[in-house]
């Protein structure tokens, strides 16, 4: 990466964390240049290519200021530090460049895009994807792709599938992602939960479970779990689709934050599968944007034609202007950048989360009975375990009065399953200071349920 890109990376970060406010004037060229030890030149191509992405602008004898939020844009309370949401941050959609690739996918793609797709997708977008996910170790061939609308649909499609096994139960982990229980109560599917805490899950139960019972797929997030934001080693990996071979049972690996990955040794379970029993699943909404709806999901040659046929079913096919600006987006070089971006921001904000997590623990007295340490936590969430006489519903609600927003778990459980006292946290939308700020402030209420 050129030094001025480096610079530019760092400054976009800055805005994003709101180290500079909107409308705020940025440090003089100088300044900057001394700061970066950088010649001035380097600091005003940096500079310009902020300008050109409309998140500063010059004033001639003043210098530079950070754009302020259009009149339409969803106003935030200036006082609120959100530990509760997990999508990524406004501040960090690549609008521009997006906007780019549609108008580009337009040009491009204009005999495909006003009519009916094919439930698999894009062609060229399939292709792009193909080499992506060799990236991360998901080597598979182009008919095993399809595009879905977000995680979610693959999800949903899944869970309705009649699978070869003839099995009929979908095992996820608890907690777990609580949209996916959520859709699996409401409809009715038949469900059971398997416990999952920061040091994983029990391999001999879920030998069990898959020997025992009717399991047709366990759903997995073996990559920073969420809520609890841990993962899996890579000889669990292994086991998990070891198992699945011996038992026959299908694996649906949920790896929604592989673009995040600061270990490039960390392989998903696709890669100990080959392909036959691991279904996987690859979302693009906490990299670019939620409203993208675009996910990827590589199926298996036993399910192709099913999981084709019901997808074409749901909606015929996910929207191809979308799919159209992805592919180009994709091959432009503006996702590694994007990527890149991202990852160093959640880095630095993962870095004070967790320094502040321990400097003020001892507010919390015996409040807090665990939390995650080291460095094999994801970049944006991580938890604690709480003593369990921490009523998170009144903590949730104490913090509130002091702008401070967290979220309760039991969502994340299904119905009836034993709860562990865990408190999740999300730093997607929270700058540095304001995790500093909020960090203290929840360690001071938990204070208030601990013996001192």
């Amino acid at each position: 990466m050129h030094k001025y890109e480096e610079i530019l990376t760092d400054l976009e970060r800055q805005i994003a964390d709101r180290r500079y406010k909107e409308g705020g004037k940025l440090p003089s060229i100088r300044q900057l240049s001394e700061s970066y030890r950088v010649n001035k030149s380097t600091v005003i191509r940096a500079l310009e290519e902020l300008e050109s992405r409309h998140l500063i602008y010059s004033m001639p004898r003043s210098g530079y200021f950070v754009v302020k939020m259009s009149c339409d844009s969803v106003p935030v309370p200036a006082d609120d530090i959100n530990f509760a949401v997990s999508a990524p941050d406004p501040a960090f959609f690549p609008y521009l460049d997006f906007q780019h690739c549609i108008n580009k996918a337009i040009d491009t793609y204009k005999n495909d895009l006003f009519v009916y797709g094919t439930p698999q997708g894009l062609p060229e977008l399939l292709v792009r994807m193909q080499k992506l996910l060799a990236d991360y170790q998901v080597f598979t061939s182009v008919g095993s792709l399809f595009v879905v609308s977000g995680v979610q649909q693959a999800l949903a499609i899944l869970a309705a599938l009649p699978f070869p096994n003839g099995k009929t139960k979908v095992l996820i982990e608890q907690p777990g992602y609580h949209l996916f229980i959520e859709q699996l109560v409401t409809h009715g599917v038949p469900v059971m939960g398997i416990r999952r805490s920061r040091e994983g899950i029990d391999l001999d139960e879920l030998e069990r479970l898959f020997k025992t019972e009717p399991v047709k797929f366990f759903y997995t997030m073996p990559r920073f779990h969420a809520p609890l934001g841990s993962s899996y080693p890579t000889e669990v990996k292994k086991k998990i689709a070891a198992l699945a071979r011996k038992y026959d049972v299908y694996v649906v690996e949920d790896d929604y934050l592989a673009d995040l990955e600061p270990d490039g040794k960390a392989d998903p379970i696709h890669a100990y599968d080959g392909g036959a029993r691991v279904i996987y699943l690859k979302s693009f909404s906490k990299i670019m944007f939620p409203g993208l709806r675009i996910g990827m999901a590589v199926i298996p040659a036993s399910l192709v034609d099913l999981f084709s046929r019901y997808k074409r079913i749901a909606d015929i096919d996910s929207s191809m202007i979308s799919q159209g600006a992805l592919e180009i987006y994709l091959r432009s070089g503006m996702f590694e950048r994007h990527k890149h971006k991202i990852k160093a921001a959640y880095a630095a904000r993962s870095r004070v989360l967790r320094r502040m997590l321990e400097e003020y623990r001892p507010l919390a007295c015996d409040a807090v009975q665990e939390m995650v340490e080291g460095e094999a936590q994801s970049p944006v969430h991580t938890h604690l375990l709480l003593n369990a006489s921490v009523p998170q519903t009144q903590l949730a609600e104490r913090l509130r009065k002091k702008s401070v927003v967290i979220e309760p778990i039991g969502k994340h459980y299904l119905p009836g399953f034993p709860r562990d006292n865990y408190l999740k946290l999300n730093v997607s939308q929270a700058g540095e200071d304001e995790i500093r700020k909020g960090i203290r402030l929840l360690m001071e209420e938990l204070g208030r349920y601990g013996v001192r």
